[in-house]
């Protein structure tokens, strides 16, 4: 018998018992990887958490609608404060870390064209002297990509939602926010608007004041920096 028949020969056999020779599992194996062909691309690690720290220029005002005697129409009281401070904390998966996170506005520092104004939601609506300050702790955001954009003019708008209390009622609150990103800073505004009910707050009634409006907007200049943890 010939020496390639009787070769064969053999591999026939022992492919009928599920063996193979050297030299199928050399025709069966995959190609090698040509030299000098790129690597697929590594994963892109997962980000940081960041600290975001309100900072110099942060303003907080208030806006309601009232009506007042002898005019026809109705008017926006406002007034406004600097001393608005707090912090934001994010872990890696874009979960708050409400625990570390908070965010309070002075009510004893708020300021607006009327003294007379001022002097009765101090002592009246607020009562200061008890709860000087409005805290927010935020707890999640909604409707936003993390994490945050870095380059210089992106914009990101999303909800921040917490629970915010005012003279010793707490509620949940959620702060509409439209952001700019440049860098390690940010800029922007958060709005949010409830009643007066919802914080057992009474209704001013002054000398002159018909009317005042069930809602109270509150509007937040953001000036912020952002670290990472």
């Amino acid at each position: 018998m010939r020496v390639d028949t009787r070769i064969a020969v053999v591999a026939a056999v022992l492919t009928v018992f599920g063996m193979s020779t050297p030299w199928t599992h050399a025709q069966n194996a995959p190609p090698a990887p040509q030299r000098g062909a790129n690597p697929p691309p590594a994963p892109t690690p997962a980000p940081n958490g960041i600290r975001v720290d309100l900072g110099e220029g942060t303003r907080a005002t208030y806006r309601v609608q009232e009506q007042l005697a002898g005019i026809n129409f109705p008017s926006d009281a406002s007034g406004s404060t600097n001393a608005v401070t707090g912090t934001v904390q994010i872990g890696p998966n874009g979960a708050i870390n409400s625990a570390q996170s908070k965010l309070t506005v002075d009510l004893r520092t708020l300021k607006s064209d009327q003294d007379l104004r001022d002097n009765y939601l101090r002592t009246r609506v607020f009562d200061v002297e008890k709860f000087p300050t409005v805290e927010f702790v935020p707890r999640r955001l909604e409707g936003v990509t993390y994490p945050f954009p870095s380059g210089a003019g992106a914009q990101a708008g999303f909800q921040l939602v917490g629970d915010m209390t005012i003279r010793g009622v707490t509620k949940e609150v959620a702060w509409t926010v439209v952001a700019t990103f440049n860098g390690d800073n940010i800029a922007g505004r958060a709005k949010t608007t409830f009643d007066f009910a919802m914080f057992n707050l009474p209704k001013p009634t002054l000398a002159r004041l018909l009317t005042v409006d069930d809602k109270i907007n509150l509007e937040v200049e953001l000036r912020a920096k952002r670290t990472p943890l």
